[in-house]
């Protein structure tokens, strides 16, 4: 295929931002496929039409009604479900697969019992209406109907599909032809249970034959595993993970499988909407500024410390923490430095975000024990990150592991400086001395050894002036990421070619 010629990309996930959003992967099923459209493809995106979708605000209309899902059960071989499309100002058309017992009864996207044979009717659900599709353009080659050329399936939720393509419909003429890019969002998840700490008899080889999506024995496949031995490409969200997984300490079980298939692993880094986050016209801001007038974000700095009731003082630096509070993002660290750093610098703290309670009981300590230095807000509040990039001084990001991150560009973005450590995307975006201050090692006086140096840095107005001026510079847009991924579906097409060929050759 001549790189020239627009493609047809379907992503099919679990979240879709606005109208599912849990974490991550919700935003950059909106973002990414925008940025593609936008560089002249035909994109389209399916998740599940989950019942707290809002039909007043986004109302749909339904495109495919009664489509038949094969179960492979014998007692109930058919799910019955529709497809319904609503489709945003500016944005690609997004597909929503409707099934009363299965999404639209569930208050929540996840965390469910039978949540196995919920992603595998979205899997079996998709190929089936795309089968319906192909059938019903060979009828009508005018019909609206959409077949892509490219599958883009997003973490273990949609793993199966490649696994189906290349097995059960490796044959099916209206199937066949499709291939698919399997993207990683996080490894440490592969399935609805970790097949790390699973007995033998339970473990999935990832080759043997799927079964009926209501046995026991189908919510212990380890989707994960089947996307990465059957996807025709493999994609990690930044490069430095890419290659991280390789290895034990990073590879949740899989490192060696991973290294097998190495030559069809590629790592791209997220972007972000530079539209959306700009300090400059960013409404949720305060005082709009951008590197040339940094004397307007010392106005957010003293709000922030109003919000959060703190001394207004801007000579005070203020370090925030604006995530999920997990052990993914290096809260063990933390809880062992922030203590000292709060007895020995004249510093303020601003933590903002939920998670896990043992870390929210040891913030709300500090806050008892530091009250004129440390402000929280542990509730989810999607405006307030916007308050904390655009006024604090410092993001803290010291994470186990980071498949991306997203949090680190924004804040960026905002001139937020990131002390960080040099793990995954936060390898890729953060450079050490010029754009925020990285450590190496996952250890407590490393992370201690960072923030020091960070404080000392702010002492010099002048050079942290052109610390935050660098960080407003960076560019992580969607768009270098869109032509990235790009790059990859062109690559992944003209190999599926190169193997057709040889094929037909050696008939």
């Amino acid at each position: 295929m001549a790189k020239q010629e627009p493609l047809k990309i379907l992503f099919v996930a679990t979240e879709l931002t606005p109208y599912s959003t849990v974490g991550g992967l919700g935003r950059v099923m909106f973002f990414l496929p925008r940025a593609l459209m936008k560089l002249g493809h035909e994109v389209r995106i399916m998740i599940p039409r989950y019942g707290k979708i809002d039909l007043a605000k986004y109302p749909m209309e339904t495109i495919h009604e009664g489509l038949e899902v094969p179960t492979d059960n014998d007692a109930t071989p058919y799910l019955i479900c529709n497809v319904k499309t609503h489709r945003l100002p500016g944005s690609p058309r997004a597909y929503f697969l409707e099934n009363m017992e299965y999404y639209e009864k569930r208050a929540n996207e996840y965390g469910y019992s039978d949540d196995p044979v919920r992603w595998g009717l979205l899997q079996k659900g998709l190929l089936a209406w795309l089968k319906e599709n192909r059938q019903s353009l060979k009828r009508n080659p005018k019909s609206p109907a959409f077949v892509p050329d490219i599958i883009n399936c997003n973490d273990w939720q949609t793993g199966l599909i490649p696994n189906f393509l290349k097995t059960i419909f490796k044959d099916d003429p209206d199937l066949k032809d499709l291939v698919t890019v399997f993207t990683i969002h996080n490894l440490n998840f592969q399935a609805h249970y970790d097949p790390r700490f699973v007995n033998e008899l339970d473990r999935d080889d990832g080759r043997s034959d799927i079964p009926d999506i209501f046995s026991e024995r189908f919510a212990k496949l380890n989707s994960m595993r089947r996307a990465i031995i059957y996807s025709d490409i493999v994609n990690t969200v930044s490069d430095k993970y890419s290659k991280e997984i390789l290895t034990p300490e990073y590879g949740c079980g899989v490192d060696e499988l991973l290294q097998e298939v190495r030559t069809k692993l590629f790592g791209i880094v997220n972007g972000i909407d530079y539209d959306d986050f700009n300090p400059k016209t960013d409404k949720l801001v305060h005082f709009n500024y951008d590197f040339r007038s940094l004397d307007k974000r010392i106005l957010n700095k003293k709000e922030l410390q109003s919000e959060f009731n703190l001394p207004v003082d801007e000579k005070i630096p203020i370090i925030a923490m604006s995530y999920r509070l997990e052990a993914q993002k290096g809260l063990d660290l933390i809880r062992e430095v922030m203590e000292y750093i709060l007895q020995e610098y004249s510093v303020q703290l601003v933590v903002n975000g939920d998670g896990d309670p043992q870390y929210k009981t040891y913030m709300r300590k500090l806050y008892e024990d530091f009250p004129d230095q440390v402000g929280l807000n542990l509730n989810a509040n999607f405006s307030l990150p916007r308050h904390i990039f655009s006024g604090a001084d410092m993001i803290l990001l010291p994470s186990k592991f980071e498949p991306c991150g997203m949090v680190q560009m924004e804040a960026m973005r905002y001139g937020c400086v990131p002390i960080a450590r040099a793990v995954g995307g936060l390898a890729d975006t953060v450079i050490d001395g010029q754009s925020g201050f990285t450590f190496k090692k996952f250890n407590s006086l490393a992370l201690f050894g960072a923030i020091v140096r960070a404080l000392e840095e702010y002492k010099d107005s002048k050079n942290w002036r052109i610390l935050v001026s660098n960080c407003m510079k960076q560019d992580f847009s969607w768009t270098n990421s869109a032509k990235k991924y790009e790059e990859l579906y062109y690559r992944v097409l003209d190999l599926k070619r190169q193997q057709q060929q040889a094929k037909t050759h050696l008939i």
